[in-house]
């Protein structure tokens, strides 16, 4: 499911940042070359190479235009905008998302995540209906936001400790 280069890119990730990515089994890929309404955040299994899919938001300082495609990213505060990069994900707390899981970005294009907020929550404007009714899923503020159905198997796959790669090739 992943395409071969984006996933060469995120195993480069994984190898650079060996040290603080302590679980090796499985990583999570956004692919931000698609749609939002592709199921474009891939969990795939680094022992078995079988993945699982799920649709993910992205920011809405990212598309402006809310056309459904990311259009660039950024790691400044207050952009609105999804970052690039690799991020370990780390502890669950409840925030006004319920449910949510912080992301400390790994490289200089998403080290402001963890002070920007840029965490993993479940949102109404990511579930599956989005696309019936607008084409595409809502926008965050620069947050992997997934359907609310959706986050128990997110959180389950991710676990703590393992990477998210995020990126437009």
């Amino acid at each position: 499911v992943v395409r071969p280069d984006l996933m060469r890119r995120a195993l480069a990730a994984l190898d650079r940042h060996s040290d603080k990515i302590r679980l090796r089994d499985r990583i999570a890929i956004a692919d931000f070359d698609s749609s939002s309404s592709q199921p474009r955040f891939h969990f795939v299994d680094m022992v078995t190479g079988k993945s699982q899919s799920f649709l993910v938001t992205h920011g809405s300082g990212s598309d402006p235009a809310h056309t459904g495609f990311l259009q660039r990213f950024s790691n400044a505060p207050n952009s609105n905008a999804t970052s690039e990069g690799a991020f370990l994900a780390t502890n669950y707390y409840v925030g006004k998302h319920g449910n949510s899981q912080r992301l400390v970005g790994l490289d200089h294009t998403n080290d402001n995540a963890l002070s920007r907020a840029i965490v993993v929550h479940s949102a109404w404007y990511a579930n599956k209906d989005m696309i019936k009714t607008h084409g595409q899923l809502g926008r965050s503020q620069g947050c992997f936001a997934v359907g609310e159905s959706d986050l128990d198997k997110v959180f389950a796959l991710l676990g703590t400790e393992r990477m998210i790669y995020a990126a437009k090739v």
